[in-house]
């Protein structure tokens, strides 16, 4: 049980930017995994965002010796669709996970071992919500990069918002963050404008009268924190 109470001195230094790069790379694959089984589970941007989210949380008040990665991942999964709504059922987590890491495998029997590791995943939330301190709802940036990105839709020029994938690049970019802990540590409306800014970087698509005007517009939307 001590492996699940997390909290304590020097929490704040486990947290994934701060970690040596073989457990970041551990928390990249595992973080690759809720993304892939979230997908096919049939569950959206947004609750994806809340899965990454809490996996990193999680590792940010536990040790990674501490439990597998792996399992601590479909948990993760299954307590995102209830906070975000939409709710999943433990029997698919458990399907889709064992197709993720045993491909060539027949699909598992509805045997008692299976309806024990339902069982786990179901209990385990409680465990990690104590962990998060029952702390599982987050701000993520994608209602500000669609907001935005209308912006910039009616601020450029036909042509360049026709021939460039502005838009699908930003949301790939923003997706991409959850990989690591960034949504952890930085404001959703600052790293709606970090993806959206490279994103036009990328394609060297220049924002209209952004010479004359008074401040440069990334700046504009970070300092207006609300959305109309």
């Amino acid at each position: 049980m001590e492996a699940w109470e997390g909290g304590g001195v020097g929490s704040a230094e486990r947290c994934p930017e701060r970690q040596p790069a073989p457990e970041s790379r551990v928390h990249f694959q595992a973080a690759r995994f809720i993304m892939e089984a979230s997908v096919k589970l049939g569950m959206q941007s947004v609750p994806i965002a809340t899965a990454c989210t809490i996996y990193h949380k999680f590792f940010c008040e536990t040790r990674l010796d501490a439990c597998d990665p792996y399992p601590i991942a479909m948990f993760s999964i299954y307590l995102a669709g209830k906070v975000e709504e939409q709710h999943l059922r433990t029997r698919n987590i458990i399907n889709v996970s064992n197709r993720y890491f045993n491909p060539r495998d027949e699909p598992l029997e509805l045997d008692s071992l299976f309806w024990e590791l339902g069982d786990s995943i179901v209990q385990c939330q409680l465990l990690m919500l104590r962990v998060l301190r029952f702390q599982v709802s987050f701000q993520h940036p994608h209602k500000y990069l669609l907001h935005y990105l209308v912006s910039l839709k009616n601020w450029l020029n036909l042509h360049s918002w026709q021939w460039t994938p502005v838009a699908v690049t930003a949301w790939a970019l923003l997706q991409d963050t959850y990989h690591g802990g960034l949504c952890l540590h930085f404001q959703a409306q600052h790293i709606t404008m970090a993806v959206l800014y490279l994103a036009l970087q990328v394609y060297g698509v220049e924002v209209p009268a952004e010479v004359e005007a008074e401040k440069p517009w990334w700046q504009i939307y970070t300092t207006d924190s609300e959305i109309p």
